[in-house]
């Protein structure tokens, strides 16, 4: 059943949680810590709606579905062969009656789930805009990586469209935009709430922000205790294999 479900190039990954498993090729895209970060960085509730934009492979509504399994998430995936490939893992882990994969267009989110669709967003964006680095010569790598087909703009502007009031709105991002990410979130009434700052190790420099916004709140953020990735001996600290196993 499982080999059927695959195309040439992909391979089956075992996510280690509920007996998941995820369709990957590594020549198109394979997920990186920051979904799983991200998956534990967010939370829902019994009943609610979760549109995770730009979803991949679809591996934080398949993560978030084992933490969460009493919430509904649809994941919006533009690159219809990796929306494909989504829908196959999702299939292959009997999830079709919690996650639903579509394909289209994140700047048209709101039109084609309506607005105020959604009680909580995530998102894992492309952090380097026209500015910042080389593309990749990969498109879909390309496409996942760098601002090529939406901006941080459009995925807040859409995600506000898209979330209820006092809806939620969670995503991974870069610390130097954190100043921009900041100033458009409160642009499109999206205030930030929670903020976490991910290092790789103690004495390195800040390599993610995991950020969680409402949308309508008001002005309180909470700024919690940095996550370390690594310990002096290059193992993963106690917190990042709680992760990985929770």
């Amino acid at each position: 059943m499982s080999s059927a479900l695959l195309k040439d190039g992909e391979r089956i990954d075992d996510l280690q949680r509920n007996g998941y498993k995820i369709i990957q090729n590594p020549e198109k895209f394979c997920f990186g810590m920051d979904a799983v970060l991200l998956s534990a960085f967010a939370y829902t509730r019994k009943g609610e709606r979760v549109l995770d934009l730009g979803t991949g492979t679809g591996i934080i509504p398949i993560l978030m579905a084992a933490r969460y399994p009493l919430a509904q998430y649809t994941g919006l995936e533009i690159q219809e062969d990796m929306a494909d490939m989504a829908g196959r893992s999702v299939i292959l882990n009997d999830l079709a009656s919690k996650i639903r994969i579509c394909s289209g267009d994140l700047k048209k989110a709101s039109n084609l789930f309506g607005p105020e669709s959604f009680d909580a967003i995530t998102v894992n964006p492309p952090y380097m805009n026209e500015d910042h680095g080389l593309k990749n010569p990969s498109e879909p790598k390309a496409i996942a990586r760098h601002e090529i087909l939406c901006t941080l703009e459009d995925i807040l502007k859409e995600s506000s469209r898209c979330l209820v009031s006092g809806g939620r709105f969670f995503m991974v991002h870069r610390p130097h935009r954190l100043a921009e990410i900041i100033e458009k979130m409160k642009k499109y009434s999206l205030e930030p709430k929670r903020l976490r700052v991910v290092y790789p190790r103690e004495e390195a420099e800040a390599k993610m922000v995991l950020i969680e916004a409402s949308k309508g709140g008001g002005s309180w953020l909470k700024i919690e205790k940095p996550l370390i990735i690594y310990d002096d001996a290059g193992k993963y600290k106690k917190e990042i294999y709680e992760i990985y196993e929770n």
